[in-house]
């Protein structure tokens, strides 16, 4: 089964929940949006941007924080032909001119609470826009902005769709940008139907009655999937959150709402159990918890499903590839592992001479599937390096063993070679964080004395713990193979970290160099 030739993402969702008018799609800080009403602003919107000029395949960016006008922004643009542009809400103002310049936006759809941010980031760029809908905005309305209420009250529904292809652009998302300039990577309108179809639906299991909620923002590829691609395509419910996702801040959540199905990252898993306030597992409805942006320590995996009874599915997936292509299964999760392809997804680990590597040793990960980008906007050697023909490079080094189950073993810039081997920081960062008094730990290569490469942890210890450093060397030692130990080891307050919550490597590198 494929999208037909001609296909609109949101006009496909629309007509799959027609007969739940009634049903609870969203609920946010100010209330609910049911599945009629979800519809019906959507499509409001898509003729309030109509209205305002704005044609089939023009960039519309979206800056907005998770709340009941995000999907409706992201499904209106769609439904016009328009290409929604999802963007980080904790970046720069130069950040926001680079992307507005870089997308040539057309129009900007804005939290009321980010307008001081986007306003300064115009003023920067000399890029200009030709509409600016302000969603709930604190002050008056900058010259020719839109309030996003009023703007759709002004309008009637677009009747229908606009005819779009399913290998049409159908939206934006830039990468993290962590060694560069962010990459726009280039989606099409099926590639959201495919991550449902192989992955939301089959894997995940989810149906109508559950409802879900994403630490993830919805700007990311796998917080999109997870509080709109997967739940609207089941007809269930999503809960959405515009603060920061601390552990309170969840916890409060889970507590309100009883969302059946949590989306994290590992960083977030470790907070939440080091927490004096985590919830008593009769207070919470969790059936299934899923992790994904970096790997899921073992540890913390088993801590959780013991405090809770509720399993983590822990899976690897990217913004080039959209959602999880790797992926533990509910009742089949091996901890420590990625778990084994999704089906519909192939997936090679290559040695540095491009060949296919045997079991058991470290390869760089390719992949190849339906719902892989189109390409990055306007960089054809990023493109080239990462669509390499029907595979796209990961950027990522795993190892398979006999029964075809993959471990992450780095980023294939943060893998050491120590005495001529390969060493995974992933691997003796878990075997930190097994230690009582660990919370977080980063590795990363230092040069000793004699120029050689040896590792080094920085370590983050639990709110009123304590170790020493020759502790947690032997704690290391005792548990891999001797070259593996870190030879050097720095406790810190916390590590830097992107947006998604993964840790900065090249930034604790940096911070080597110039010590």
């Amino acid at each position: 089964m494929t999208p037909p030739p001609r296909f609109n993402f949101a006009g496909h969702l629309f007509d799959l929940n027609r007969e739940r008018a009634a049903r609870t799609a969203y609920i946010d800080d100010r209330g609910t949006l049911s599945y009629g009403q979800l519809e019906e602003r959507s499509r409001r919107l898509a003729a309030a941007l109509q209205a305002a000029g704005i044609r089939r395949e023009e960039r519309v960016l979206l800056l907005m924080l998770d709340g009941n006008d995000w999907p409706v922004s992201f499904l209106g643009s769609l439904y016009a032909g328009a290409v929604p542009v999802a963007v980080n809400t904790l970046l720069t103002p130069d950040d926001y001119a680079y992307m507005l310049d870089h997308s040539r936006a057309q129009a900007v759809l804005v939290s009321g609470a980010l307008l001081p941010t986007l306003q300064e980031a115009m003023s920067r760029g000399g890029h200009e826009v030709r509409a600016l809908f302000v969603s709930q905005p604190a002050g008056a309305l900058p010259e020719g902005a839109q309030e996003f209420d009023a703007a759709l009250a002004a309008v009637e529904p677009l009747a229908a769709p606009v005819t779009t292809a399913s290998d049409d652009p159908g939206f934006w998302l830039y990468s993290s940008g962590s060694t560069g300039k962010p990459k726009g990577t280039v989606h099409t309108h099926a590639n959201l139907w495919w991550t449902a179809e192989l992955y939301g639906k089959p894997v995940l299991g989810l149906t109508e009655d559950d409802v879900c909620f994403s630490a993830a923002k919805m700007y990311f590829a796998y917080g999109l999937g997870n509080a709109l691609t997967f739940p609207l395509s089941v007809g269930a419910t999503v809960v959405l959150m515009a603060e920061r996702p601390t552990p309170d801040a969840t916890f409060r959540r889970w507590v309100e709402h009883k969302p059946t199905v949590f989306f994290g990252a590992p960083t977030g898993f470790a907070g939440m159990l080091a927490s004096p306030r985590l919830p008593a597992r009769e207070a919470v409805a969790l059936r299934m918890c899923s992790s994904a942006g970096e790997a899921l320590p073992g540890e913390i995996a088993q801590r959780f499903k013991q405090h809770f009874g509720c399993e983590i599915i822990d899976g690897i997936g990217s913004t080039e590839m959209l959602h999880i292509f790797i992926s533990n299964r509910p009742g089949d999760v091996r901890y420590g592992t990625t778990g084994r392809p999704v089906e519909g997804y192939e997936v090679e680990l290559r040695g540095e001479d491009g060949r296919p590597v045997p079991d058991g040793e470290v390869g760089d990960l390719y992949i190849r599937g339906p719902s892989s980008a189109l390409m990055y906007w306007a960089n054809r050697e990023k493109s080239r390096e990462t669509f390499q023909g029907g595979w796209t490079k990961s950027g990522d080094k795993y190892t398979r063993d006999a029964d075809g189950y993959f471990t992450y073993a780095g980023r294939s810039d943060d893998m050491l070679k120590v005495s001529g081997i390969y060493v995974s920081p992933f691997e003796v960062e878990a075997t930190l964080m097994q230690h009582p008094a660990v919370l977080e730990a980063a590795v990363i290569g230092k040069e000793d004395a004699d120029g050689l490469t040896k590792t080094k942890a920085f370590v983050v210890l639990k709110d009123g713990s304590a170790a020493t450093e020759d502790e947690l060397k032997a704690f290391v030692k005792e548990r891999l193979a001797p070259y593996k130990y870190p030879r050097f080891l720095e406790f810190v307050g916390e590590l830097p970290k992107t947006a998604t919550g993964k840790i900065q490597r090249f930034r604790l590198r940096e911070k080597e160099k110039q010590a």
